[in-house]
């Protein structure tokens, strides 16, 4: 095999050099990289390289003679007529760089030991291969319903992966929680850990002397509206973006989300009221990434929602009084 020289696309800009080879030779050993890299015979514009170089659009890459590493995989398989229309279904906002759906409750985002059928198998088929496929930006859990972003090329996920680190996406979600909170506006500010349990992982509040691993989670919270005593709307808006934050920090408050089966499990549902999580991811917004203007979208309510907000006379306009105002997660 001879050796190869490969360039650097636009979307690769700034990428390691030991992701860029991960992503090109996955059955590259990263040990064997390094040795490659050590003895000169992976270079940079000709020059020596490290793995953790940062990679330039335009900058030329030596490929040695791998005759034993297997070709990068080709194109997915492209995506029935049926997965076709599901994502049109769901679609809330498209453009040249991004996609933003209305996840439906009870689909995964991601795939598992036993989920085969998830949102980023959806997306595996929309590129020609891995390097034209569209990437996830931030996580919901399969429980809760709303927006996803999701980027078209790897240099849009890497702005909006900034963005979303350093707070400047505003979220806000709803949820129907037992009882009403009181203040009814406030602040919850409750470290959480991980801990197994027989039913599998959860988060909880940190304890004295678990300061090493616990995360610090914040969320705002406001009561928009309420039935009675019996159930109230709530707007959140997460500061940090925690595993499970929303549904923690409300059963810490003393008023669990309706419908959820960890945090915690114990609650009755209000008769007539559907067995699902009721917690929406309603609005996003954010700077756009090609730098022109702000996204903003609301996802309309899943069905279950709907029917709730009827059986407790809810309206969805009472809920967007709130403004995002300059709270961010």
């Amino acid at each position: 095999m001879p050796v190869e020289t490969r360039n650097v696309t636009h979307d690769e800009d700034g990428m390691r050099l030991d992701r860029w080879f991960k992503t090109h030779y996955a059955g590259l050993p990263h040990s064997r990289l390094e040795k490659l890299l050590r003895t000169g015979q992976v270079r940079v514009d000709g020059g020596r390289a490290k793995a953790s170089t940062r990679l330039e659009a335009g900058q030329s890459v030596r490929v040695p003679p791998l005759p034993d590493v297997p070709p990068p995989p080709g194109p997915r398989k492209s995506l029935s007529k049926a997965d076709r229309d599901f994502l049109k279904d769901i679609t809330l906002y498209e453009d040249d760089d991004l996609l933003i759906l209305n996840k439906p409750s009870g689909i995964a985002v991601q795939g598992g030991t036993k989920t085969t059928q998830h949102i980023d198998r959806l997306l595996e088929g929309m590129g020609d291969g891995p390097e034209t496929r569209p990437r996830l930006v931030h996580r919901l859990d399969r429980d809760t319903s709303g927006v996803l972003v999701v980027a078209k090329r790897r240099s849009v996920a890497a702005k909006l992966g900034r963005a979303f680190q350093t707070r400047s996406v505003r979220k806000v979600y709803w949820a129907l929680v037992h009882g009403v909170p009181k203040p009814p506006q406030g602040k919850i500010e409750a470290a959480l850990v991980k801990a197994a349990t027989a039913d599998g992982d959860r988060v909880r509040k940190a304890r004295p002397g678990e300061q090493d691993r616990a995360q610090s989670a914040v969320t705002h919270y406001a009561v928009t509206d309420r039935a009675g005593q019996q159930v109230s709307l709530v707007s959140l808006k997460p500061v940090t973006g925690r595993q499970h934050q929303l549904r923690a920090h409300m059963a810490i408050l003393g008023h669990p989300i309706l419908g959820d089966e960890k945090y915690p499990a114990s609650e009755d549902l209000p008769e007539g009221i559907a067995r699902k999580l009721h917690l929406h991811a309603r609005r996003i917004a954010f700077a756009h990434p090609s730098g022109d203007g702000t996204v903003d979208v609301t996802a309309p309510l899943p069905p279950h929602l709907e029917q709730a907000f009827d059986a407790f006379g809810f309206s969805p306009k009472g809920g967007d009084t709130d403004d995002l105002g300059e709270v961010c997660g």
